[in-house]
């Protein structure tokens, strides 16, 4: 591969999160977002066909890994879009009804795809060659959408259903708020309802949890006897980031040669160059 792709990737998310901080009427913030992420997904697609994977590892990584970044966010919007063209423009009750049958669509996608589903929540590796790899395209039906890339050189069995599993459990939590937002508004509150968009967690599996004990050792803990696992998970719905064998990764950084707290000191360095750019 010529192209940096991870790079590319978080460019992408980078632009997305400055769209949804400009506050745009929400059809023009999924255009924008399905804009942007069908463009990358045209740039990867450009990138595999002149420059093909060095091995089936990193083919793997690609489709279960990079290439869902943009296809989940365009998925995510794409629904989102048709969605709010056609929401009920008035009437509560036929707005909360529209929302329940999404909902219950939503729903019976999981129960369909219930073994997938727990395959992925599992985070089992036994199958990612047959699911995400070119060369077993035809021995597993494909799953269709009027959105999304179809073309065999560049989707394998199961990458186009990672995509749609990642997004619709977003999509779920946009209905969940927008059904909250109108009963309020009913009972005489008025909340803004924004699509659910976690922050991207830009460094390692490590600094999260080097992060995580330096805050239990600030004494977050001792609020509400929340544990290490507890507080991984509350900061698990403002990051888009699923950490990885908390404790032994802890022994590790206890085991470190050097400076214990790398990523600490990583923290502290940029935070004083800043200070010091700001006096200058």
């Amino acid at each position: 591969m010529q192209l940096d792709l991870k790079t590319l990737c978080e460019n992408l998310l980078e632009e997305l999160n400055g769209i949804r901080l400009e506050n745009l009427p929400i059809l023009e913030q999924s255009y924008r977002s399905i804009e942007l992420s069908r463009n990358l997904l045209s740039v990867f697609k450009r990138e595999i066909l002149v420059n093909d994977f060095e091995s089936v590892d990193k083919e793997i990584i690609f489709f279960k890994k990079i290439k869902q970044i943009p296809l989940v966010k365009l998925i995510y919007f794409s629904e989102i879009h048709s969605f709010e063209i056609q929401f009920p423009k008035a009437d509560s009750a036929a707005q909360l009804k529209f929302i329940k049958k999404k909902i219950n669509k939503l729903n019976r996608f999981f129960l369909y795809n219930i073994d997938f589903g727990q395959y992925v929540k599992s985070r089992a590796t036994h199958f990612d060659k047959a699911y995400y790899t070119r060369s077993h395209f035809d021995i597993y039906h494909i799953t269709t959408s009027k959105f999304y890339f179809q073309d065999p050189d560049f989707c394998t069995p199961r990458d186009m259903l990672l995509g749609k599993f990642k997004a619709y459990i977003s999509l779920i939590n946009y209905m969940d708020q927008k059904k909250h937002s109108i009963k309020n508004k009913l009972n005489g509150n008025s909340v803004n309802i924004k699509p659910t968009e976690k922050i991207p967690w830009p460094f390692t599996n490590t600094d999260w949890v080097e992060l995580l004990y330096a805050l239990s050792a600030s004494g977050i803990t001792k609020q509400k006897g929340l544990s290490i696992i507890r507080i991984s998970k509350i900061l698990q719905e403002v990051f888009d980031f699923t950490p990885k064998e908390i404790y032994k990764t802890f022994q590790d950084i206890k085991n470190r040669k050097n400076s214990r707290t790398l990523f600490l000191d990583q923290l502290t360095a940029s935070l004083l160059s800043e200070m010091d750019k700001s006096e200058e």
